[in-house]
């Protein structure tokens, strides 16, 4: 489990470092290194979910809408950390750290309405034991995450 989680906890890394500026190459590399992502973690979740097959025709489609809506929070997320290195770089002003807190806690907001909203549809289709399991898998995932990119991102200074 450690060895997959490491994996994509590295491509997610990875995948957030590029920029807005890349060029078209690069864009359509990305695009494939997003989808290798998406594919490894859906892997990662099938073997540790251990789903019957009739929950499996009703589990992956909702979890396919649920990825697709988090990684619009992931996309929100590496635009809010690009936002703090662009400032990072000059001088962060309250104003810049106002806003970058403000979106913080509407993406963290955002994210716990999401899994709030997810929850009742994966309880319809599995046993609160596997929707438990489902979300502590994600939870692991993205304290990895986190995690690795808290090792990244210096801290706020005071200029």
């Amino acid at each position: 489990m450690k060895r997959s989680v490491g994996f994509i906890l590295t491509m997610l890394v990875i995948s957030w470092a590029f920029t807005a500026s890349a060029q078209d190459n690069q864009a359509d590399n990305m695009k494939l290194v997003v989808e290798k992502i998406r594919a490894d973690k859906r892997l990662f979740i099938a073997k540790n979910m251990q789903l019957t097959s009739d929950e499996e025709k009703t589990f992956w489609p909702i979890y396919d809408k649920y990825q697709e809506e988090l990684f619009l929070l992931r996309a929100r997320t590496k635009n809010m950390i690009n936002d703090y290195a662009k400032a990072y770089k000059k001088k962060i002003t309250n104003d810049i750290a106002k806003s970058l807190i403000n979106e913080y806690m509407t993406i963290e907001r955002l994210g716990l309405k999401l899994r709030k909203r997810y929850l009742s549809k994966f309880r319809k289709v599995l046993s609160d034991v596997k929707v438990m399991r489902y979300y502590q898998i994600e939870n692991k995932i993205e304290a990895a995450q986190y995690y690795e990119l808290a090792k990244k991102i210096p801290l706020v200074k005071e200029r």
